[in-house]
């Protein structure tokens, strides 16, 4: 079989973690052998296992660049999963590339959006090769409807747009929300 991209992808809360574990699982039940990866910058519940926000978890490697992350591939891995690859720099698309070029099985999951709404990272690259992208949404804090943007809250009000772009945290710093709630104070 050929190698394959795919990519779980949408704001924070709308069970990208979570997906990318299931995905994994089913591949571990057909025997296939899967290293799992996360960016080191994420610390939040652990820093050697995936966790969704939800508790789900599995172990996986930290890594802080897209080099380190393919010295680390053995070469008998079927699939290679990586969480929160936006973090990642702009290598990691040839990375990806490469291991689905070499028959690998990819599975991604990231932010699509920073809290501005703007393409994260890598991930406009990311999603222009994927060969499966499964775009998912959270539900509004505001309204109810479907939410497709991160919104980030600073003592509880819409951060401004000169906020760092990288900040890790959780529920205390994030909200999904529907755009026309998404607010970024200029």
């Amino acid at each position: 079989m050929g190698g394959w991209i795919k990519i779980f992808t949408g704001p924070m809360f709308a069970r990208k973690t979570d997906e990318l574990l299931i995905e994994v699982k089913r591949y571990l039940l057909a025997k296939k052998k899967v290293v799992l990866f996360k960016h080191s910058i994420d610390s939040r519940y652990s820093h050697a296992e995936i966790v969704s926000h939800d508790g789900r978890r599995m172990e996986a490697i930290p890594v802080s660049s897209s080099d380190e992350l393919r010295s680390l591939i053995p070469d008998d891995a079927d699939v290679i999963a990586v969480d929160e690859v936006q973090f990642f720099d702009q290598g990691i698309v040839d990375v990806v590339k490469d291991l689905a070029k070499s028959g690998k099985t990819v599975l991604l999951a990231g932010l699509d959006k920073d809290f501005r709404g703007d393409p994260f990272g890598p991930m406009p690259y990311l999603l222009a090769i994927a060969d499966d992208v499964v775009k998912l949404t959270a539900v509004c804090t505001v309204c109810g409807g479907p939410a497709t943007m991160s919104q980030r809250l600073i003592d509880g009000k819409p951060a401004p747009k000169t906020s760092p772009t990288i900040l890790v945290a959780g529920k205390e710093s994030y909200e999904p929300r529907c755009r026309a709630h998404h607010i970024v104070i200029d």
